[in-house]
């Protein structure tokens, strides 16, 4: 029986592509491609220098276009997109929010576009690039702490920028016991076994609670100005967004521009598969923001959610039950989610709200987004309207009937 559990779970991992330990981490993502593709990788790990002195949009204007035909492999590609999401972003806001480019050349925006057919992805740097596939470890041999990891690539921002997608990735790397919690759910739930529920709707727990504990690292390693100011512009993207209002002019590929939303931890595939588990349905805008954002996820994680969605709806399981002990473990699941989603909330006041308040009445450093993005998200919705309203619709899914 034990043997079958671990062949199913297996299955599982093979087809989300997702790992116990890992979750929807990358593993061992490479930092390497084939010399072919030696210009991408010299733009991408020097696009800090590129950016600040200003030579990055002349150095990718003379670039050649390249076949993305050699890549070969899953990583090869992760990697290749990767390394042109991030010069795409570095080309687009070099100048700031008062020049941004309307136009991708051909050179950058054609395979980009290849590479992100191949792989599912949309072409533009999402949260599965630079937080999920942008890592490795300085001793190869060491732990996955946060003293041990750096980024692949980088943008201006200097130890904010590493730590602000380091932290991002150990709070991803903290939902995987949950993942697998969800998965044994969703398979006890098919037959009706109560114990198997509650007991991956614990680890269910706990991983939120361990998420929460992961994310108090930003206030140790993100500095409020220099992540409204220097970094925050290379993440935001052209749909919803005010400085780039009709999108952006993909060279080679469309003759109109493509509207795309910027990275966003609403991209993130671990936080939507426990709404899905938990039964949470957001309410329209914010509901179709969350489902729109699932198209900038990898299919395979994309395809978890949705199947976690189509499942026997848990939430009506337990009250049919009458099952105090799976209530509570429900509702402890609940209240850890919510507890998570007001600690983004108020996160978010103190590196967007409050910074972007100050910077409307001082100037903002380094060309950054001034007061354009005050209160829109990097993936283009309402900030705080969009915050709340998860938040409120979480707390809405507490069971609060007495079960005897």
């Amino acid at each position: 029986m034990e043997t079958n559990s671990k062949e199913t779970l297996q299955a599982d991992f093979d087809v989300f592509d997702i790992s116990e330990e890992f979750g929807f981490l990358l593993e061992e993502p490479l930092t390497h491609l084939p010399d072919h593709y030696q210009v991408w990788l010299d733009l991408a790990n020097n696009l800090t220098h590129l950016i600040e002195s200003r030579k990055l949009r002349d150095l990718v204007d003379k670039m050649p276009v390249l076949s993305p035909d050699l890549l070969s492999d899953h990583r090869e590609l992760r990697l290749a997109h990767l390394a042109l999401g991030f010069i795409s972003m570095g080309y687009v806001w070099q100048e700031g929010q008062h020049a941004p480019a309307e136009i991708l050349p051909k050179a950058l925006a054609l395979p980009f576009w290849l590479v992100s057919r191949r792989l599912g992805l949309p072409p533009i740097l999402t949260y599965a690039d630079s937080v999920l596939a942008n890592w490795k470890l300085k001793d190869p041999t060491g732990d996955m702490r946060i003293g041990n990891m750096d980024l692949i690539f980088s943008f201006p921002g200097g130890d904010t920028c590493r730590g602000f997608f380091i932290v991002s990735l150990l709070v991803e790397m903290a939902a995987s016991p949950g993942i697998m919690g969800a998965l044994e759910v969703m398979r006890a739930i098919k037959v009706s076994d109560l114990t198997g529920i509650k007991n991956g709707l614990i680890k269910v727990t706990q991983s939120l609670e361990k998420m929460k504990e992961k994310f108090k690292f930003m206030h140790n390693h993100v500095e409020p100005a220099a992540f409204h100011g220097k970094l925050r512009i290379f993440v935001s993207g052209w749909r919803d967004n005010p400085m780039l209002p009709r999108g952006v002019m993909y060279e080679g590929v469309s003759d109109e521009p493509i509207l795309l939303s910027g990275g966003s931890a609403a991209q993130s595939s671990a936080i939507q598969c426990f709404d899905a588990l938990l039964c949470i349905q957001h309410e329209e805008e914010t509901g179709a923001f969350l489902t729109r954002m699932r198209d900038y996820m990898p299919p395979a994680h994309r395809q978890l959610i949705e199947t976690l969605s189509v499942c026997p709806p848990l939430r009506d399981f337990i009250l049919s039950c009458s099952n105090s002990d799976l209530c509570q473990a429900y509702n402890s699941c609940v209240s850890a989610l919510v507890d998570l989603r007001n600690y983004h909330l108020n996160t978010v006041t103190k590196y967007v709200i409050i910074p972007g308040n100050h910077a409307q009445s001082v100037g903002c450093p380094f060309r950054g987004v001034g007061t354009a993005l005050n209160t829109t998200g990097t993936g283009g919705s309402n900030l705080m309207v969009f915050l709340k309203s998860v938040r409120n619709t979480t707390q809405k899914a507490l069971i609060l009937e007495r079960l005897s």
